[in-house]
């Protein structure tokens, strides 16, 4: 997959902001070959990490319930005892479990944590969504390649935490989701899907934020099954 140019796109690029805006996608959508071998496969034994409101945890339950993915959710991993992705689980009947990162010495400690629950329901690929810890290579050793993050940003522009605000104080016209690859570096892996969301002169934080989910909820879905059919 190409990436996009490194530089974000200012407002002296209209003409540009515009065809992005329109395109929607900057990756392309999941080619019909690559989605007949993924239906055609076993299921993905997926666990997933939350530590919020889990929207995205449930688009991809949503996405199996439907038939748009061939996976199951084998656990859902969460961080905060508050989060609301607890819930969400179990409303959906997925098995949760927490393991709040307070409680341990290191990272190192709650990434093996980590992998202890993952190997004990099976898991195959993890998912981080809406996973606000900074994972180690303890964790992405235990999975290599296969381990994808979902990211408010078109990386590499926007990196880190914040990243819907950091568009906003650049004043760009286009911004977006990016799902790839964890590297040990933060939000510096293979990009597998990208979206592109225009910035509109009125956006908060909080609606540009919304508008941008709803394009997660699109393509987190298909970016896993891209990346499980190689």
């Amino acid at each position: 997959m190409q990436s996009p140019d490194p530089s974000p796109l200012s407002p002296s690029e209209p003409a540009i902001a515009q065809n992005v805006a329109a395109l929607g996608f900057i990756s392309p959508e999941v080619p019909p070959e690559v989605w007949q071998r993924h239906l055609a496969g076993a299921p993905l034994r997926l666990g997933v990490l939350a530590s919020g409101s889990g929207s995205n945890f449930e688009a991809i339950a949503q996405a199996i319930a439907q038939r748009q993915l061939n996976a199951q959710i084998q656990v859902m991993i969460y961080n905060n005892p508050q989060a609301k992705a607890a819930a969400r689980a179990e409303r959906l009947g997925i098995a949760a479990e927490l393991l709040n990162h307070r409680q341990f010495p290191s990272r190192e400690a709650l990434d093996q944590a980590i992998i202890d629950q993952l190997r004990r329901y099976e898991v195959e690929w993890v998912i981080m969504a809406g996973w606000m810890r900074v994972v180690t290579d303890v964790l992405i050793n235990a999975f290599p390649d296969r381990i994808l993050n979902l990211h408010p940003s078109l990386l590499p522009s926007f990196p880190g935490a914040r990243a819907v605000e950091q568009a906003l104080a650049a004043g760009v016209k286009v911004t977006g989701c990016t799902v790839h690859y964890v590297r040990l570096q933060v939000d510096s892996g293979p990009i597998i899907m990208q979206a592109a969301v225009p910035v509109l002169p009125d956006d908060t934080p909080d609606t540009l934020h919304q508008r941008i989910q709803v394009q997660e909820h699109r393509i987190f879905p298909r970016a896993i099954a891209l990346a499980s059919s190689g």
